[in-house]
């Protein structure tokens, strides 16, 4: 997989595509205890060039946690991903490289980060809003 379209066309066909736009699609990933978790899947393009996929999905609004123990539970749990202020949300995000992206690299990042980002919500939230 080394563009954005065949990137595209798996996720289609793989997960629940809420949104779907050109260079952004919002997929949600539901989870055997009933909740979910929504993800923006997004094309951003490096110095003009190169092609990049970030991976995003909102956990918490900013006004609803302790930033500094929010971050201390990042720092010190996940592997995958960094937290990032993304207008009045808080969000885990990781970004990749599409040239040569094997499917693999996609779909394990993809799944940490939204696994993380479902458990550091209802950890800081206790809701399940995103």
């Amino acid at each position: 997989m080394a563009t954005w379209g065949d990137l595209v066309a798996y996720v289609r066909a793989s997960y629940d595509v809420i949104r779907d736009e050109d260079d952004e699609l919002r997929v949600r990933i539901s989870y055997d205890d009933r909740r979910a978790q929504v993800v923006v899947i997004a094309r951003e393009v490096l110095d003009r060039k190169e092609e990049w996929v970030q991976i995003a999905t909102p956990f918490a609004r900013i006004d609803q946690v302790d930033l500094q123990e929010v971050l201390a539970e990042i720092g010190n749990t996940i592997v995958v991903g960094g937290a990032a202020l993304m207008g009045e949300h808080l969000v885990l995000r990781h970004s990749l490289p599409l040239v040569n992206l094997d499917i693999n690299e996609f779909v394990d990042p993809l799944e940490l980060v939204t696994g993380s980002a479902e458990l550091l919500e209802e950890q800081f939230t206790g809701r399940d809003d995103y």
